[in-house]
C-alpha cells in the first residue's frame, strides 16, 4: 500500500510548489465537499522504484476558530490524520515566526512521524542560516529549493525510509485466482448499500481481513466459484452479524483501494449527474492502470430527461473511459446487478489477456497496409514488430524505426486495432515505442 505524505504549513511557503515538484505533475485529485472554501488536493508521487501519495493543504491555523480559517484547518487536520508521515513546510527566507510554533507545537502533541523541511533554501546551508528553525522542537531541518528542485531526493528518501522499513515484512501473500474489486466514488452515491445488497443477495459469511492498515476493509466473498476479495471505500464495519455501513469519505482509502485492485467499480449518482469529483477518480483509475466498469446507480429515482443528461455527461466527460463498459443500475431495488457481474469479470479477463507475438506482428503490420504513419520532415516511422511487455494493464511494445515519430492519432488507431481483436473491453491498453538503435551512432568517423 503506498504511502501518505501530507504537506503542512502556513499560506504561502510553497507547498504547492512542493506538491508539484513531488508529484512531477500540476493534476491534482480534489476532494469537492460541498460548502469548503479549501479543498485538500491529492496526487501520485514516484521516485525509483517508491511510488507514494502526495497530499497538499492550505495554509493552516491550528487556533482559527471561524470563517475560511476555520475550513483551511478542519482540511488540514483532516489530511494529517490520512498521513503516514507529515512534511511541516517553512520558509527559509521569512525565518521562523509566531504561526511556525502555533504548527510545530499541534504536531508535536499528535506524535505522528513528521519531517521539518526549509522551503526556498537555494543557496543556503543548514548551518547559521536555518539554525533558528532548531527551535521548533521538530528535530534536523531539511533545506530544499521546491522552485529548483534542489533537495527533493533527500526529503523523499527521509520522508519514506521509517515507514518503508517499517512495512517490509507486513506485505500479503495474494491469492492470482482472486479477483480484487474495490468500489470507489464520491460520498453518498450508494457504495455501501451495493456492497451490502450483494452480501445479502449472496448470503455470505463475511469477515474482515486482519492486517490492512488506515481501517481498509477487505470482505471476501463468491460468486458462482470466482472468489473476490471486495475493498470497501466507504468504510464497511462488522457489529455482530449486522454489516453497518459508514459514509465516511477518504480520498486516500479510495486512491490505495484503487491501486491495489485487479477491478474498478466506479459508481456514479444518477441523481446528481458526472461531477468533476468523478472525472477525477476516472482519471487516477486510468493513470493507475485498473481496469474499470463504470455504473450509475439510482437510476430508478431520475426522469427521462436526467438520463439523457447524465447518458450526454459520460460521453463528453467521462471520454477517455470508453473502453470501459457503462451499466444503469439502482442498488437498492436489486436492478441490474448480474450483468454488472459480467463486465466485472469480462474487465479482468481482458487485463490479464495473454497475446502472442506472431499474431500482435500480423495486426501491426495489416494496419500499416490498411494506413501507413504520417511522415514527419525526412522520417517515416517503420513499423517492424510486437510484442506483449505486460499484463493488467496490457502492454504492446513496438519495434522499428523513427518510431519517435508515430504521432497520438495513429497510436489510437492501432489501439483500436489491438482492442477488436482481442477484445480488450474494460481495461485501458498501453503501447510502447521502442525505436531499434542504429549499430553506426557510437563508432569513430
Amino acid at each position: 500500500m503506498k504511502p501518505v505524505i501530507a504537506l503542512v504549513g502556513r499560506p504561502n511557503v510553497g507547498k504547492s510548489t512542493l506538491f508539484n515538484r513531488l508529484t512531477k505533475t500540476r493534476d491534482a485529485i480534489v476532494a469537492d465537499f460541498a460548502g469548503l472554501t479549501r479543498d485538500r488536493h491529492y496526487g501520485n508521487g514516484k521516485q525509483g522504484q517508491r511510488e507514494y501519495i502526495v497530499i497538499d493543504t492550505g495554509g493552516f491555523e491550528p487556533d482559527a476558530h471561524s470563517g475560511i480559517y476555520k475550513e483551511m484547518a478542519r482540511q488540514t487536520r483532516q489530511a494529517v490524520a490520512e498521513a503516514d508521515v507529515v512534511v511541516f513546510v517553512v520558509d527559509a527566507r521569512a525565518g521562523v515566526s509566531a504561526q511556525d510554533h502555533d504548527i510545530a507545537n499541534y504536531l508535536r502533541k499528535l506524535g505522528k512521524p513528521c519531517v521539518l523541511v526549509a522551503n526556498k533554501a537555494e543557496g543556503m546551508t543548514q548551518g547559521l542560516q536555518l539554525g533558528e528553525f532548531f527551535e521548533l522542537g521538530l528535530g534536523e531541518v531539511v533545506p530544499v529549493s521546491a522552485a529548483h528542485g534542489q533537495g527533493i531526493r533527500t526529503l523523499v528518501d527521509i520522508a519514506l525510509d521509517p515507514i518503508i522499513a517499517e512495512g517490509e515484512d507486513e506485505e500479503p501473500v495474494q491469492d492470482p485466482t482472486v479477483i480484487k474489486l474495490s468500489v470507489a466514488g464520491r460520498p453518498n452515491v450508494g457504495k455501501s448499500t451495493l456492497i451490502n445488497t450483494w452480501l445479502g443477495e449472496e448470503r455470505l459469511v463475511a469477515f474482515d481481513l486482519p492486517g490492512t492498515t488506515r481501517d481498509a476493509i477487505a470482505v471476501p466473498f463468491e460468486r458462482h466459484g470466482q472468489k473476490f476479495e471486495l475493498i470497501d471505500t466507504a468504510g464497511l464495519r462488522r457489529k455482530g452479524k449486522v454489516f453497518e455501513a459508514i459514509e465516511k469519505f477518504s480520498v486516500v482509502k479510495t486512491l490505495q483501494a484503487i491501486e491495489g485492485s485487479s477491478v474498478v467499480l466506479l459508481l456514479i449518482d444518477a441523481i446528481q449527474g458526472v461531477t468533476d469529483q468523478d472525472a477525477h477518480i476516472a482519471g487516477y483509475i486510468l493513470e493507475s492502470g485498473r481496469a474499470v466498469v463504470v455504473a450509475v446507480n439510482k437510476w430508478d429515482a431520475v426522469d427521462e430527461y436526467q438520463r439523457e443528461l447524465v447518458k450526454r455527461s459520460l460521453e463528453t466527460r467521462m471520454g477517455f473511459l470508453k473502453f470501459a463498459a457503462v451499466h444503469f443500475i439502482s442498488a437498492h431495488k436489486r436492478q441490474g446487478l448480474g450483468p454488472l457481474w459480467e463486465s466485472i469479470s469480462q474487465a479482468h479477463k481482458a487485463a490479464n489477456c495473454k497475446m502472442p507475438t506472431p499474431v500482435l506482428t500480423r495486426l501491426l503490420l495489416e494496419a500499416v497496409q490498411f494506413q501507413t504513419p504520417k511522415k514527419t520532415g525526412m522520417y517515416r516511422p517503420k513499423l517492424r514488430y510486437a510484442h506483449q511487455g505486460g499484463m493488467n494493464p496490457p502492454i504492446i511494445v513496438v519495434h522499428g524505426n523513427s518510431l519517435e515519430h508515430v504521432t497520438e492519432a495513429y497510436k489510437r488507431f492501432l489501439e483500436g486495432r489491438f482492442r477488436k481483436e482481442f477484445n480488450l473491453v474494460g481495461t485501458p491498453l498501453r503501447i510502447e515505442m521502442k525505436t531499434s538503435a542504429n549499430p553506426y551512432s557510437d563508432k569513430d568517423d
